[in-house]
C-alpha cells in the first residue's frame, strides 16, 4: 500500500498508494507505521516526506472498510498518528489534491505540512453524523484557533490550503507549477537540522473568547436536536481549551463511540455509501467503453433547458441552446446573465470565471447547427407530440453515434426512442428544477438503449456534478412515480379532516424541507392538475382527490399567481387562507366524508409509508437496481431528511413488520383508495422471511414467492 522507500539526499519518501483517493485502509495504516519504523532505523535517512503516490494526499477513511471490523483493527488511525508524531526523525506531510477527515488528521500529526495552494482540506465527519476521531478536535483548535476550528468542524466545509483561515497550518504553500516533493523535502531537511520536532499536541490549549461556546450552542441549538454530532463537537473543541491533550483525546474518543451508534449517524453513513453505490450499473462490465462527450446541445431554452445549459457550461462543456423563437432566446440569455451575476455578487465565481462560462453557451434557432454535437438533451414541454417533433429533427440532423437524451419526467422513453431510427442511442436524462442547483439526475434506460450509452450517461452526470441514479421505464420513473402516491395521500388526508398547514407542519417536523402543499404551490398547482386530468383518461380506476381542482379553476396556481393553497402577498411567504380552509370543509361535506381529527403521526406515516409501498413495487418490477438507489433519489432530489437515510432505509429502521401493521390500519381508515394499502408482494415477502430492503439486492429473491 506504500511504495518501497525512495531516499533522496537523506529524505525518505513515504508514498501513500491506495487508489483512487488513498483511503486509510488497514493495510495502508500498517504500511505507514512500518515505513516510519524503517525511517528511524536507517542511518542514511534524516527525515521523511509523507505524500500521495497519485494526486490526492488522502480522502480519509477507506469507504470499502466502512463499518467493518477492519476499520477498527490495530493500528487504528490514532495509533498511526502517534507513531508519526513520536518519530525521532521529522515527518513532513506534502499535500496535493485533498486532505480530508482522517487524511487531514494524519497531516496534523506530522511535524510540518506543505501543500499545493489549490489543495483542499477539511474535516467533514459531521456530514456522517460523527466528529473527527483521531485528534482533529484537539489539534486543529491549537493550530488555527478555536473559532476557525469550530466553524470548519461543525460545517464540514472544505477550504483551499491558501485560505486565510488556515494561516499557520502550513510551513509553505506551493504553486501548481512548482515541485511539491522538492519543497517538502527541503523543509524536512531544515527541520532535521534544527533538531526541533514540533508537535501540535504539545502546544498549550487554545484560549478563546469566553462566550464563543455559548454562542455556538445557541446558533446550532435547533440543528443539534436533529444532528447530535454538533453539540458533541462543541464539547470536544471546548475540552481542547481547558484540558491537556491526553484528556481532550479521551473526550473526543468517548463522543465518537457514542455518535457512531446513533440512528442519525447510521442514516447519514447509509446515504453517503448509497450515493457511491448508485453509480455502479449491474450487468454492464468494465469492458464496456464510453462515448466522447465534449460538446452538447439543449433543445428548449425555457427555465429547465437554460438551467441544464448552465450546468454543462459550469463543467466546461461547450453547449448550443436551441429555441424556435428569438424572443425565447433573449429571455434565456438574460436568465444566464442573472444567475452568473448573482454568483459573482456572492463570491461563488469571479467575473472572469462567469465570463468564461457564458462564452461556452451559444444560442441558435437552426437544427443544422447541432450536426456535430456529441449529445443533445431535449427539454421541451411534457407532451409526447412535442417530443416527437424534436426527436425526429435530432434524428435527421445529428451525426451517427451522438447520444439523444430526453429530459422527460413521466413520459414513456421507449415511445420517444421509437420516433428515431436509432433507439440504441436514446436515453433519459431527467434533471430536477432548477437544473443548475439540484443534485439529482435520473438516467433512464430504455428497452433498446445501448450499454455504452447508459454507462456514458451515468459518467456524464458525475462530470457535471450530479448524483446519477439509474431507472427503468415506467410512468414517473423512480422519483415522480413514488411522489405521486405521497401527494395522493396528502390530499386524502385533507379530505378526511386535516388542513393543508397541518399536513405541511407534520412533515416538516419529520424533517422534510417543505411540506407537500408548499411544494405544490412552489411547482405550480396547474402541474398536478394536468397530471390528474391525464390520469382520469389513462387510469380511470385510480382514485384521486379533486380537493384542489377548484383552486386551479379559479386560476390559483401557487406562488406564481400569489395564491394557491396558501396566499403569497410577497410572492414567497406562505400564509394560511381561511377561505381555502372553509372550501375544503365544504368539499368534504359535499362528498359525505365525516371530517375527523388526524394526528401528526398518522399524517407522517400515511405520506412516508406511501413512498415505501410504491418503492417496494418499483424494486419488485426491476425499475430500480437496489433499495439504496431509491433512497438516493429521495435524499438528492425530493428533500427527504438526510438524518433519516431515505424512505427505504427509514422503513428498515422502523421495522418492516411494523410498517405492514400500520398499512393494515390505513387500509381500514381510508375511504377513497383502501386497496393501495395492501402491502406490495415484495414487502410481504421480506416480512415473512424476517429480511429487509437492504438485504434484497436482485430479482432472484422474488422467484420463490
Amino acid at each position: 500500500m506504500t511504495s518501497a522507500l525512495a531516499i533522496h539526499d537523506g529524505v525518505a519518501v513515504i508514498a501513500l498508494d491506495n487508489p483512487p483517493v488513498n483511503g486509510l485502509s488497514h493495510a495502508l495504516r500498517c504500511s505507514i507505521v512500518d515505513a516510519v519504523a524503517e525511517v528511524n532505523l536507517n542511518e542514511n535517512i534524516v527525515a521523511a516526506v509523507l505524500i500521495g503516490a497519485a494526486l490526492p494526499f488522502s480522502g480519509g477513511a477507506d469507504i470499502t472498510e466502512f463499518g467493518t471490523p477492519k476499520s477498527w483493527e490495530q493500528p487504528d488511525l490514532v495509533a498511526v498518528i502517534e507513531a508519526v508524531e513520536a518519530s525521532a526523525k521529522p515527518v513532513v506531510a506534502a499535500i496535493a489534491g485533498v486532505a480530508l477527515g482522517g487524511g487531514l488528521e494524519l497531516a496534523l500529526g506530522c511535524h510540518a505540512r506543505v501543500a499545493l495552494r489549490n489543495a483542499r482540506v477539511g474535516l467533514p465527519e459531521v456530514k456522517l453524523g460523527l466528529l473527527p476521531g483521531a485528534g482533529g478536535t484537539q489539534r486543529l483548535p491549537r493550530l488555527v484557533g478555536v473559532e476557525t476550528a469550530l466553524d470548519l468542524i461543525t460545517s464540514g466545509r472544505l477550504l483551499p490550503a491558501g485560505a486565510a483561515e488556515l494561516k499557520g497550518m502550513f510551513a509553505a504553500l506551493v504553486e501548481p507549477d512548482e515541485d511539491l516533493l522538492e519543497v517538502a523535502s527541503s523543509i524536512a531537511r531544515s527541520v532535521a537540522r534544527s533538531g526541533d520536532l514540533p508537535s501540535i499536541s504539545s502546544l498549550p490549549p487554545a484560549q478563546p473568547r469566553p462566550e464563543i461556546f455559548d454562542a455556538a450552542r445557541a446558533r446550532l441549538s435547533r440543528s443539534g436536536e436533529r444532528y447530535p454530532a454538533l453539540p458533541e463537537i462543541i464539547a470536544a473543541v471546548e475540552a481542547a481549551t481547558v484540558l491537556d491533550f491526553a484528556a481532550g483525546m479521551e473526550v473526543e474518543k468517548s463522543a465518537f463511540k457514542r455518535l457512531i451508534e446513533t440512528d442519525v449517524s447510521k442514516a447519514l453513513r447509509h446515504g453517503f455509501l448509497a450515493e457511491r453505490r448508485a453509480s455502479h450499473v449491474r450487468a454492464i462490465g468494465a469492458d464496456v467503453g464510453v462515448r466522447r462527450l465534449d460538446t452538447a446541445a439543449v433543445i428548449g431554452a425555457g427555465l429547465m433547458g437554460t438551467g441544464i445549459a448552465q450546468c454543462l457550461a459550469a463543467a466546461g462543456i461547450e453547449v448550443t441552446l436551441l429555441e424556435t423563437s428569438e424572443q425565447a432566446t433573449v429571455r434565456s440569455e438574460k436568465s444566464v446573465d442573472d444567475v452568473l451575476g448573482r454568483a459573482v455578487a456572492k463570491g461563488r465565481l469571479t467575473a472572469k470565471q462567469a465570463e468564461a462560462q457564458k462564452a461556452l453557451i451559444r444560442w441558435t434557432t437552426d437544427y443544422g447547427d447541432l450536426r456535430n454535437v456529441d449529445i443533445a438533451i431535449e427539454a421541451v414541454f411534457e407532451s409526447l407530440e412535442a417530443k416527437r417533433a424534436v426527436f425526429e429533427e435530432l434524428d435527421r440532423n445529428l451525426r451517427p453515434g451522438a447520444i439523444l437524451a430526453s429530459n422527460t419526467s413521466t413520459l414513456d422513453l421507449n415511445a420517444i426512442a421509437a420516433f428515431t431510427q436509432r433507439p440504441a442511442d436514446v436515453v433519459g436524462t431527467h434533471f430536477f428544477s432548477p437544473a443548475n442547483v439540484m443534485r439529482l439526475l435520473e438516467v433512464v434506460r430504455g428497452d433498446r438503449t445501448a450499454p455504452d450509452v447508459v454507462k456514458t450517461a451515468m459518467q456524464f452526470g458525475r462530470r457535471i456534478g450530479k448524483v446519477s441514479v439509474l431507472s427503468g421505464v415506467c410512468d414517473g420513473f423512480i422519483g415522480n412515480r413514488m411522489v405521486e402516491e405521497y401527494f395522493r395521500q396528502a390530499m386524502f388526508l385533507v379530505e378526511e379532516g386535516a388542513l393543508p398547514f397541518e399536513v405541511d407542519e407534520a412533515l416538516e417536523e419529520f424533517g422534510f424541507s417543505m411540506g407537500p402543499f408548499k411544494v405544490a404551490d412552489l411547482a405550480g398547482l396547474d402541474i398536478g392538475w394536468s397530471i390528474r386530468k391525464r390520469r382520469a383518461q389513462e387510469r380511470p380506476d385510480m382514485p384521486y382527490s379533486p380537493v384542489l381542482d377548484g383552486l386551479c379553476e379559479q386560476g390559483r396556481f401557487g406562488q406564481k399567481t400569489k395564491a394557491g393553497v396558501y396566499l403569497y402577498a410577497d410572492g414567497r411567504t406562505a400564509v394560511r387562507d381561511p377561505e381555502v380552509e372553509r372550501s375544503i370543509a365544504a368539499f368534504s361535506q359535499s362528498q359525505n366524508i365525516a371530517r375527523r381529527e388526524i394526528s401528526k403521526s398518522e399524517i407522517v406515516d400515511r405520506c412516508v409509508l406511501a413512498l415505501v409501498n410504491e418503492g417496494a413495487k418499483i424494486l419488485e418490477e426491476g425499475i430500480a437496481q437496489r433499495a439504496s438507489d431509491i433512497d438516493v433519489v429521495y435524499l438528492a432530489g425530493y428533500g427527504f431528511p438526510d438524518f433519516r437515510g431515505g424512505p427505504m432505509f427509514h422503513a428498515d429502521s422502523v421495522g418492516l413488520d411494523k410498517v405492514v401493521e400500520r398499512m393494515t390500519v390505513f387500509e381500514r381508515l381510508q375511504t377513497r383508495d383502501p386497496a393501495f394499502w395492501r402491502p406490495a408482494p415484495l414487502l410481504q415477502h421480506l416480512v415473512s422471511t424476517h429480511s429487509n430492503f437492504a438485504d434484497w439486492t436482485n430479482r432472484s429473491a422474488m422467484e420463490n414467492l
